[in-house]
């Protein structure tokens, strides 16, 4: 067995290795991960920064990085401080609702499919439905005062989401201050023959995941502005739930304007307890898949991502499957990333295949 197969292997191994330590560990990566994110997200900031001279010298790399940490968390918790009670008067006033809701379509809506629909067997029993939630929903009126009762009934839990919580911006500034460090010892890392192309690969997987982390977050954050506005315009109770519903998992192709339309159109019909103004949904969505396909992704993102909406479906679906939540938030970036591989391995297949 010669050195080079020997490093293949090697390679091999090493790849089933990684791959089942993440799989175990999982459970506790979300924290590292979003740090990680944010680093990324955060270090071109601090270069810009540092290349900034005061008096002939530059500014030294730990107070960038506590600028731009300190602008980042400081919008974070600005923008949780704004949506969080919001979001809770929501979730509140659906509860109270929904027992109204559940008479109406069982006065009105199961009727009309009993007489028009061939339906066999018992429909669901909503009376039992409603009668619950009318006895329940003021129990269920505070996320906050709910989260706190949780404490005694769910303690090492709520211990553990929030002790991730607080690593978050800890990993964060660690790694936005030795970022440039950790990526000079990677490089250096590299087997000298195959550096140049290394690096290469790099490059370039640096402009898809920045394509990905930056533009498509951009694109989700202005879809979610779009749909709550749009909805809040037609007189929508939960605009702002459904848009950043739809707004979020908008970076699955399609998957936005599918559940967006699905939910507000059904949310729509129970608040006015009819079809009339479904149009106007259905104009809202149809704008913002337009925006998004002429405006936004082409001026955002580009085309630098290349993964075909079916490799993104199933890259999330298999990323879930595999890990989880920490699967779901690692699929696109890894797929994304691996299509750049994917690409350089056909380019030398062909290059070595060709007849010169």
């Amino acid at each position: 067995m010669d050195n080079r197969e020997s490093w293949r292997w090697f390679g091999l191994v090493l790849l089933v290795v990684v791959g089942t330590l993440l799989y175990l560990l999982s459970p506790i990566l979300t924290p590292f991960i979003a740090g990680a994110a944010l680093a990324y997200l955060g270090d071109p900031l601090v270069d810009r920064l540092e290349a900034i001279r005061m008096r002939g010298r530059r500014m030294p790399r730990t107070i960038a990085v506590s600028l731009v940490f300190v602008a980042i968390f400081s919008l974070i918790t600005l923008f949780l401080l704004i949506l969080i009670p919001q979001l809770e008067a929501q979730i509140t006033t659906l509860l109270k609702k929904a027992p109204l809701y559940l008479d109406w379509v069982r006065n009105h809506v199961l009727p009309w499919v009993k007489a028009h629909l061939p339906v066999q067997g018992q429909l669901t029993d909503l009376g039992a439905i409603r009668d619950a939630l009318s006895a329940h929903w003021q129990q269920a009126g505070g996320l906050l005062s709910g989260a706190i009762g949780s404490v005694s009934k769910s303690g090492l839990a709520l211990l553990g989401w929030l002790a991730n919580l607080l690593l978050i911006p800890v990993i964060t500034f660690y790694l936005l201050r030795d970022w440039d460090h950790i990526m000079a010892g990677l490089r250096g890392l590299l087997p000298s023959r195959s550096a140049a192309t290394w690096v290469g690969l790099a490059r370039e997987s640096d402009e898809v995941l920045s394509a990905f982390l930056r533009g498509q977050l951009a694109v989700m954050a202005a879809l979610a502005l779009i749909y709550v506005l749009g909805l809040s315009l037609i007189g929508l109770d939960f605009a702002l739930l459904i848009g950043l519903a739809a707004g979020l998992v908008s970076f699955v192709p399609y998957l936005g304007l599918i559940v967006g339309i699905a939910i507000a159109g059904l949310a729509l019909v129970l608040q006015f307890q009819g079809p009339d103004g479904l149009l106007g949904v259905a104009a809202v969505f149809v704008v913002a898949q337009l925006l998004e396909g002429t405006v936004l992704t082409p001026k955002l993102v580009g085309d630098r991502i290349g993964l075909h909406p079916v490799a993104v479906i199933f890259a999330v679906m298999a990323g879930g499957q595999l890990y989880g939540f920490f699967g779901i938030l690692l699929a696109l970036p890894v797929a994304a990333v691996a299509m750049v591989g994917l690409r350089h391995l056909v380019g030398r297949y062909r290059a070595v295949n060709t007849p010169s």
